[in-house]
Order: C-alpha cells, then sequence, then structure tokens
C-alpha cells in the first residue's frame, strides 16, 4: 500500500479510502447495506492489507454507518494509526436546526458523531455540501473552533463549486482560520467536469483530492446495461446512477474500458481505478463494497501500471457534461 500526505498537511493516508455507506443498517439504502455484524470482515481485511482511510457520514444509516465505523476500528486497529474522516450537513432530524452548516448544527452534529464512533477526536471532518442559508464565515468559524478545541484535526468540504472554495480559502487566510485539507469530488471515467476548475486549484493551493463515485455507483463496473437493469441489489433499484450515468457516451467509456481490461486479463472495475489513481492532484478514490471480493479487487488494482496508449484509449469516448452542482 502506498501512503500520501493529504494536501499540504502531515496526515498520511492510503492510496485507497474505503467508503463506508454500505457499513451499518438504517433506512437509508436499506435493501442494500449490510448489518453492522457483516460489515466487520471489511475492515480487518481492509487493515491487514494496508488500508487506513475511512470515509463515512453521520447520515448514512441514520448514524448506524458511524457505529460499525468506530466499533470496528477500536476491535481491529490503534487508533493512531487510522485516519476517520466522517460529514455533516445531511438532515439528522425533523428541525430547522437539524441540518446545514450552522454553527449551532455543526456543534450538536460533531458531538453525535464523536459519541456514535467513541473515540476523542475525528481526523477530517468534512462539510457534505455547501449551505447557501448559512454565512460562510459562520460555518469556517465553527469549524475552526472545533480544530482548536482538539475534537477535530483536519476540516474539509464537498461538493462545492470551485467559486465558493476559492472564496472560503481566502476568508480562513483574512481571518487566521484553519484551511480545509481536502476536497471531496465527484469524479470517475465518465464524470470528468472537476478537471476544468477544482481539481486545479486544489493542486495550486496544496488541498488533498478525494472521489466520490470514483465507480461510478458501479456503472464503470460493468453492473449497469442500457435497459436500467443491472446484476446487484443495489444496481437493480439505483435510479440515481440512471440520471448521473446513462448517456450514450458514458456506455461507449464503459465500452472501452472492458476493451481495455479485457486486454490486460484484469477486471473493469479495476482498470477504472488504475485510472484514476494516477490523476494529477488526486489523494485517494473512495470506494464502497459489500462483497469481500470486491475490496481484494480494489486494492489489487492499485497495483496496475496504464500505458500512455491504454489511458488515450479510455479518455478517447469521453464527452463533456452539464456539472453536477451547477
Amino acid at each position: 500500500m502506498r501512503y500520501l500526505n493529504l494536501g499540504r498537511t502531515g496526515l498520511k493516508v492510503s492510496q485507497l479510502c474505503l467508503g463506508c455507506m454500505s457499513f451499518g443498517k438504517g433506512k437509508m439504502h436499506g435493501s442494500w447495506t449490510l448489518s453492522e455484524a457483516e460489515s466487520m470482515p471489511f475492515f480487518r481485511l481492509a487493515l491487514e492489507r494496508g488500508v487506513n482511510f475511512f470515509d463515512t457520514a453521520d447520515v448514512y444509516g441514520e448514524g448506524a454507518s458511524e457505529i460499525a465505523v468506530g466499533k470496528a476500528l477500536r476491535e481491529f486497529a490503534r487508533r493512531d494509526e487510522v485516519v476517520i474522516a466522517t460529514k455533516f450537513f445531511a438532515p439528522t432530524g425533523p428541525g430547522r436546526n437539524e441540518r446545514g452548516a450552522s454553527r449551532k448544527h455543526i456543534m450538536v452534529a460533531v458531538e453525535a458523531s464523536l459519541r456514535r464512533l467513541q473515540v476523542d477526536y475525528i481526523d477530517l471532518y468534512i462539510q457534505h455540501s455547501f449551505d447557501p442559508t448559512t454565512p460562510m464565515e459562520e460555518t469556517l468559524r465553527a469549524l475552526d473552533d472545533l480544530v482548536r478545541s482538539g475534537k477535530v484535526l483536519h476540516i474539509g468540504a464537498s461538493n462545492y463549486k470551485t467559486w465558493h472554495l476559492a472564496k472560503a480559502l481566502k476568508c480562513q487566510a483574512l481571518n487566521g482560520w484553519t484551511p480545509f485539507a481536502s476536497m471531496q469530488v465527484q469524479y470517475n471515467l465518465v464524470y470528468r467536469e472537476e478537471e476544468r476548475e477544482m481539481i486545479p486549484l486544489c493542486v495550486d493551493q496544496g488541498i488533498g483530492v478525494t472521489a466520490w463515485s470514483a465507480l461510478a455507483r458501479g456503472f464503470l463496473a460493468g453492473n449497469r446495461t442500457v435497459d436500467g437493469k443491472g446484476e446487484t441489489a443495489r444496481a437493480k433499484g439505483d435510479e440515481i446512477a440512471q440520471r448521473m450515468y446513462f448517456r450514450d457516451a458514458d456506455f461507449a467509456v464503459q465500452k472501452q474500458l472492458a476493451s481495455v481490461a479485457s486486454t490486460r486479463g484484469a477486471l473493469p472495475m479495476q482498470v477504472a481505478l488504475a485510472w484514476i489513481k494516477d490523476r494529477q492532484g488526486l489523494t485517494a478514490p473512495i470506494v464502497g463494497v459489500t462483497k469481500i471480493a470486491q475490496l481484494e479487487q480494489a486494492i489489487e488494482a492499485l497495483d496496475i501500471e496504464l500505458s500512455p496508449e491504454e489511458r488515450d484509449l479510455l479518455d478517447s469516448s469521453y464527452e463533456t457534461r452539464r456539472p453536477a452542482f451547477e
């Protein structure tokens, strides 16, 4: 396993981040998520293979994911060796103040995450989405206070527009507040719009980039078909993927991916991860799994080095698209 610094910080994270949305049963995505007991072997294997970076959120399974992550890492790892990232923003209750990026919600949300994870601090605390209803200064000051209190070591954001990040960094610099260490973006072979502005800004400012939907919700594993059906429980009921990744151009990329994988004797998902892991500015793809074999295959993909010709072939069918967060 290769380890990289997260942006300009000294925090060392594995080149693969284990996404934990599938671990811990709740109403959210209940048809395909795993119980706490079913989740434990995934953490054990990941740690044995050198993965030290785990990404969850307070909304996953209505908190069940954080509980599973905390239990697994207490059982199988030393706290000082693992990097726990969790996120706040989505509704955690029915009230108007139980969501968003207000100071009130942040302070309540972080305490709830600490309790569920049963840890004294969170390595990377991420704003899950931009909040247009809260002054940015209020959000950034609250996050800085969390770092100063020791409850959070580093802060990050996700699903920002580029100008949101530029404004935030300026505000943090002017006030002497803790800057963002990471930006979590949608990024994969069939969605590359963040290459235009966001990733170059992150490279320039020394911000680590992590990629959610690195396998396009399974589309790049080949388990999505033109008729909208798929092999897995998630694929069969995943209407979101159909809205995000079912253009003709996306299936053209999927076809090229299958061709390269077949020639190499690898799986399409492994070639897709081999492509993304070496992209400029990327620290780690975030990969979610529901089968042990999927995790083993993802880790093995880190050893695949694509040739320039293979990269050109994979790039050749991409067509630009409307940014996801306009």
